[in-house]
């Protein structure tokens, strides 16, 4: 899955991911009022509502960008209507040819991390059939238990040609009260970013690998640190636009190679309208001022990329 990834990237030549993200207040109120009459004010009716927004925003941009990133808790506040929208808006996005990385966040240990793995990047045996669950093509991975929590990720990565992310260096501004800690004279983060390097050892394709890490464009030292312990992962770099990274702050993230790295932005993308840039969208236009906000992140780090790599 990850040359599928690289093959979008330059076939769009636009090193981005869209995540979707989506919270009632982004959702204009006429696509509420549409689900709501549909399906009452309940559950079923927000439920409705994601889902009309999601696929006005997938129908604008998906032929500018590479991959989404639909954020599983933004759906499970809705309960069983909001998964049953999650595993909806996978299928749409993967029908549009989009790669679809799960923000999911999950780590355990032994059976419950085979379930986890299974439930979103493998196959359920039922009698004598296999199937897929929610079957994204990446999800992210929280390291924090070790390797018990991760290897069972790895052997379904290996099965299914699939892969992970794992949270390395998260952008989050509490991130340092664990991540920069001193272990022997050096920040935690490189710690496990040598662990991902290892375990990326053991799924390898081409010059990439299936296990790829999380590093945020809020901490670009960190990631150029990162990008040389780590120099076959991808990088899926969340913290751009909104929570303040900018192009600028993204090179380093990148290899030589002008790859090794997909950038994140969910609100600065998905509610774009609300900005007062792309106000003149108003509502209405809602994922039109998405595409309009994609296409000046892609011009955003273009130009930074340029002014790097000559």
């Amino acid at each position: 899955m990850i040359h599928r990834l690289i093959d979008k990237i330059r076939q769009t030549q636009a090193p981005i991911v869209v995540g979707l993200d989506p919270m009632l207040k982004f959702i204009p109120s006429h696509l509420q009022k549409i689900a709501f009459e549909r399906c009452g004010r309940n559950l079923e009716g927000a439920a409705e509502a994601v889902w009309l927004y999601n696929k006005g925003i997938i129908d604008a941009v998906y032929d500018l960008i590479p991959a989404v990133k639909p954020q599983i808790a933004m759906y499970e506040q809705f309960g069983i209507p909001g998964l049953t929208v999650f595993h909806k808006t996978v299928e749409y996005c993967k029908q549009k040819g989009l790669v679809v990385i799960g923000d999911i966040k999950r780590g355990d240990i032994g059976s419950t991390s085979e379930a986890y793995s299974v439930g979103h990047l493998g196959k359920v045996r039922i009698g004598d059939q296999d199937f897929y669950g929610f079957d994204e093509d990446f999800v992210t991975v929280n390291p924090y238990l070790g390797s018990d929590g991760v290897k069972p990720f790895l052997k379904v990565c290996q099965e299914e040609k699939k892969g992970i992310f794992v949270l390395v260096k998260t952008s989050n501004p509490s991130s340092g009260e664990f991540q920069d800690r001193l272990v022997d004279g050096r920040p935690l983060y490189e710690i496990v970013g040598e662990k991902v390097a290892q375990w990326g050892e053991e799924c390898m394709e081409e010059s990439y690998s299936y296990v790829g890490a999380v590093v945020g464009a809020t901490y670009p030292e960190q990631g150029k640190i990162l990008r040389k312990i780590m120099p076959k992962s991808f990088i899926l770099v969340p913290g751009y636009g909104a929570q303040g990274g900018k192009g600028s702050d993204l090179v380093h993230f990148f290899n030589e190679d002008g790859l090794g790295a997909i950038v994140n932005s969910s609100r600065g993308i998905i509610a774009a309208y609300q900005q007062e840039k792309y106000a003149r969208f108003g509502e209405e236009g809602y994922a039109e001022a998405s595409r309009a906000a994609v296409l000046d992140m892609k011009e955003d780090i273009a130009q930074a990329l340029s002014a790097r790599l000559g």
